[in-house]
């Protein structure tokens, strides 16, 4: 999951939560949307962290290498 994924889910969980969208009555029945909006909520929230926890790991690994140069011996 990308930032991006993260941020969707967001959102989407704040729409549920906030109740700016009314589901229809068939979906409604089935699914609660406050708690649909919560575990999105959370879930997005975890993606962001995630993801910028790997990328900034990643960032870390590749910035960092060590080049070796041996000389060779004089030639007599």
């Amino acid at each position: 999951m990308g930032i991006g994924i993260g941020i969707v889910l967001l959102v989407l969980g704040l729409i549920l939560v906030t109740g700016a969208v009314d589901l229809p009555a068939s979906v409604d029945d089935a699914i609660a949307g406050d708690t649909l909006g919560w575990i999105f909520l959370i879930v997005g929230a975890l993606a962001i962290v995630l993801a910028l926890v790997i990328n900034q790991q990643r960032s870390r690994s590749t910035s960092t290498y060590v080049e070796e140069r041996r000389a060779d011996p004089p030639l007599r």
